[in-house]
């Protein structure tokens, strides 16, 4: 009996471990720990007992597998170094969990051939499902995956037909520039993300029809493109100072990160904000609160869109597809990184290229 017990502290109990244990037969070991009704309160009492005394943990992928569900669910994200997509993470695997479902997280990294291993991997661990924020341009690893999935964030509209949870980019875009002329920055600097990316396009977009709706040429309006990064930000605003220019300068920063990198570019060249120059970022990450001045921005709603992405897989898996794209709503955030010039400036300003 203690070889037995030695034996089977190496691996891992089964069913048969808890039967022998509870002084029963398999089949009954089964449907008591099943919880079916055709089991006498005495047996499953000396079941569970046994279960517990030999650590016996129901083995769910093999249960589901039978049952052609495993409670698995995949997430596909670029970047989880990056906090907002941590948010989104977060808020799948709550509501992942309220579902008694598990999440498997993965970063792609923005690289065609993470993402498709990834996808493979996905699929060999037999997922019920998965929420992915495509990197490639085109469905072949997509449609080689054959199972429910749901697409997330900007990259997401190039597949319209597919259902997909995203922020409401338009929305957002022009919610950060009425609130920049509203505090008198008319003609703002951008600092905007690698041409490759459809978010950039997206954003590029709104902030074009703003400029024209304003009768401001947006050609001449100081861009700079860099890296969804601290270090891309910085390196864009040092570009975007070394430039010539009159007067306070504006910057509209098209990530949270790239708009603190901005904020320490200001510093190293000496210059204040929001007194020399007034950031704006882009997507709500925590760090934003922390920031001095704290910065001012215009906040996705990443746990919701993570629990939404959830939601709507789970209406896939169940055969009712008919999201269509789901554009979520932002908000401003106003903290301390823009001055107020609308009392000391003309309501329009030049469309001369300064901040």
């Amino acid at each position: 009996m203690l070889w037995e017990d030695s034996l089977m502290q190496r691996r891992r109990p089964t069913i048969i471990d808890v039967a022998r244990k509870a002084g029963v037969s398999k089949s009954t070991a089964g449907r008591a720990l099943s919880g079916a009704s055709n089991v006498t309160d005495e047996a499953r009492a000396r079941v569970l007992d046994a279960a517990r005394a030999v650590g016996y943990e129901r083995n769910d992928l093999a249960v589901g597998m039978r049952s052609g569900r495993t409670g698995l669910l995949g997430l596909v994200i670029p970047d989880i170094t990056n906090p907002f997509w941590a948010e989104v993470a977060r808020g799948a695997q709550d509501r992942a969990v309220e579902n008694e479902a598990s999440l498997l997280v993965f970063s792609s990294d923005w690289d065609h051939s993470r993402e498709a291993s990834h996808l493979r991997a996905l699929r060999q661990a037999r997922v019920d499902g998965a929420i992915i924020n495509p990197v490639a341009d085109n469905f072949d690893d997509l449609d080689r995956f054959g199972l429910p999935f749901v697409l997330i964030g900007s990259s997401a509209e190039r597949f319209p037909s597919t259902s997909s949870v995203g922020s409401d980019i338009a929305q957002a875009v022009r919610l950060g520039m009425d609130h920049l002329v509203s505090k008198g920055h008319h003609a703002p600097a951008l600092i905007l993300g690698p041409k490759s990316r459809i978010a950039r396009a997206r954003f590029l977009r709104t902030f074009h029809e703003h400029c024209v709706d304003r009768d401001i040429d947006p050609a001449a309006l100081p861009m700079e493109d860099g890296e969804y990064t601290v270090e891309g930000g910085r390196a864009a605003m040092m570009r975007i100072l070394q430039r010539e220019r009159i007067g306070h300068l504006a910057v509209f920063a098209a990530n949270d990160l790239m708009a603190l990198g901005a904020m320490v570019a200001v510093r190293e060249a000496g210059l204040r904000c929001p007194e020399d120059v007034s950031i704006l970022g882009f997507d709500g990450i925590p760090a934003g609160a922390f920031s001095w001045p704290g910065l001012t921005t215009v906040a996705k709603p990443g746990r919701e869109i993570g629990a939404r992405a959830v939601d709507c897989l789970f209406d896939e898996i169940a055969g009712r597809p008919e999201h269509g794209r789901v554009f979520m709503p932002c908000r401003l955030v106003k903290r301390g990184s823009l001055a107020d010039l609308s009392l000391n400036q003309p309501r329009r300003a030049a469309s001369s290229g300064r901040g």
